[in-house]
């Protein structure tokens, strides 16, 4: 069925969340030959996509012209207008959300009131799932904001991909490709403290022999890959202690197979063996740097 010549269509989330990143609407519409909103403010962060036509948008003082494939944002408390052109007026689709979330995830996608336009090439992803986060609130359910959410990430997504081939790299992709790598070894000793790591595979994976890696690992974090590693796992099984696991359970939690070897690097780390250390710290927190 053809669409009318105008039309405005608005699905709002039925079981909004009380998160910090609350999806509050999408809508689409074809809009008239000068169609104007403000000069307003609104207390939600708003993004339009121009699906095709053109027109203007003013924000922070500046003014942009759009045409199909662009994006645009409005930030909550920011006075902003835009106005459809008079010969091509635009037709877009758009989405409400809320919360500090929203903010800081954009901001991390390098996206604020001072750069509030995404400039991508016309494609059906991006609007596809603009209406994919309004068929999700037309069906109703419980889970509305949590699948709106998913349809989001992979929107801004789209947006990052478009960011960085138009050269506008955040501070990350400024930093030697070493110092990235070393960020990355941190996660996964961080995540996988408790299963078998092997810094010769680590450094190998990574793209670097074992002594280079080791080197420029020490001078980013001023200590030796395995030093880090066995910090890690002390400081968790420090936490652990505080429960009601016991020692051969912390071990294994923290990656030694063998609680005796544990307990004698555990002994070397902080001075006493962890036994003593559970009795010392019975009725103070676990994260307490004074223990």
């Amino acid at each position: 069925m053809q669409e009318p010549l105008k039309f405005h269509r608005v699905a709002i989330n039925p079981y909004p969340s009380k998160d910090d990143f609350i999806v509050l609407f999408g809508g689409e519409s074809q809009t008239e030959p000068g169609h104007r909103a403000g000069p307003a403010v609104l207390d939600y962060l708003l993004v339009h996509y121009v699906i095709s036509g053109s027109g203007i948008f003013k924000i922070m003082g500046k003014e942009y012209a759009l045409g199909a494939g662009d994006s645009f944002f409005i930030f909550p408390g920011e006075l902003y207008m835009y106005e459809a052109d008079q010969a091509e007026p635009w037709r877009y689709c758009w989405i409400g959300c809320k919360g500090q979330g929203a903010e800081t995830l954009l901001s991390s996608l390098n996206i604020s009131a001072h750069r509030p336009v995404v400039r991508t090439q016309p494609r059906k992803r991006i609007p596809t799932l603009f209406r994919l986060v309004q068929q999700v609130f037309r069906n109703g359910g419980a889970f509305s904001n949590l699948q709106a959410r998913g349809y989001i990430d992979l929107l801004l997504a789209e947006f990052a991909r478009h960011n960085r081939a138009a050269g506008e790299n955040d501070a990350h992709e400024n930093e030697p490709e070493i110092t990235r790598q070393i960020k990355q070894a941190i996660r996964w000793m961080t995540l996988q403290y408790s299963q078998p790591i092997s810094i010769e595979d680590m450094s190998q994976s990574l793209g670097y022999h074992r002594i280079y890696f080791s080197k420029m690992f020490k001078e980013y974090t001023g200590m030796a890959p395995t030093q880090f590693l066995l910090k890690i796992r002390m400081e968790r099984a420090k936490q652990l202690l505080a429960g009601r696991l016991t020692i051969d359970q912390i071990a294994t939690s923290v990656g030694f197979a063998d609680a005796l070897y544990f307990s004698k690097q555990y002994k070397k780390w902080f001075g006493v063996p962890p036994t003593e250390h559970r009795k010392s710290m019975q009725g103070k927190s676990p994260f307490d740097c004074k223990v």
